[in-house]
């Protein structure tokens, strides 16, 4: 690490539970985020700004005024092109020294495959169950922690899916793919701008403990957020044995 390095993460290596052993992990690691909206803004930019060496975007929409609420990793001027570009562009300015992949694309079966089994973590920032079961899915066949989140009007949740424990659930467990469990989309419902910007926030915090090997995750555990009385209720989860995609593995 070099004396810049030294410098732009002084106050990561200043604490004891990182120093610059964590820092070191986190300038190795490869994430993987789906989704650059919402959620995934505030993911790329705490991923980004604090060293993570490798990060792969994935995002086939492209930049909407209205998505400018909430989606704080892009900027005006970038109407109109494709998310995952438009957050490459901001990560560089922030920190040129990470590698940021953008793919403008919605990637599913072997692609998603591939890409899971190439990163160290994953991070959904989807907005879309079938989305969601996909990266699942991918992340139990190739034991990667998957730090899960939502938003959607005032309520949040967050979770960490970690097959690497033998004990710990998946997202199937706790929503079945042929469940009751309903779609619902910003563009309909609305959403609350810092709601995503918290949940996300989150994620990265989640994200960035697993990297670096320190303090107690989610997983097994999951966070409801009512943004409007601003209280957090925990769920604990269960592994479920019959889990068509676990139950298994």
């Amino acid at each position: 690490m070099n004396d810049d390095q030294l410098l732009r993460y002084s106050r990561h290596i200043l604490l004891p539970q990182l120093g610059i052993e964590g820092q070191e992990k986190f300038r190795r690691s490869h994430a993987l985020i789906v989704g650059a909206g919402g959620l995934g803004s505030p993911v790329a930019l705490y991923l980004a700004s604090a060293g993570v060496g490798t990060l792969t975007i994935c995002d086939n929409d492209a930049v909407d005024l209205t998505n400018l609420q909430r989606q704080v990793v892009h900027r005006n001027d970038a109407i109109g092109m494709p998310k995952a570009v438009s957050a490459q562009r901001t990560l560089a300015a922030i920190n040129p020294e990470i590698k940021v992949n953008a793919l403008a694309e919605r990637v599913a079966g072997a692609r998603l495959g591939e890409l899971t089994r190439s990163a160290d973590i994953v991070l959904d920032c989807s907005d879309n169950f079938a989305t969601r079961h996909a990266i699942n899915r991918a992340c139990v066949a190739h034991r990667r922690p998957l730090v899960s989140g939502a938003g959607v009007r005032f309520d949040g949740q967050i979770a960490v899916f970690d097959l690497r424990d033998a004990q710990a659930p998946c997202y199937h467990c706790l929503f079945p793919e042929h469940g009751d469990s309903e779609d619902l989309r910003c563009a309909v419902m609305g959403v609350f701008a810092p709601l995503t910007g918290i949940i996300g926030s989150m994620q990265a915090a989640e994200a960035l403990k697993l990297l670096a090997g320190i303090g107690e995750t989610l997983s097994g555990r999951l966070l409801l957020l009512d943004a409007l009385a601003m209280e957090w209720r925990t769920v604990r989860l269960k592994r479920d044995p019959a889990c068509a995609v676990c139950g298994k593995a």
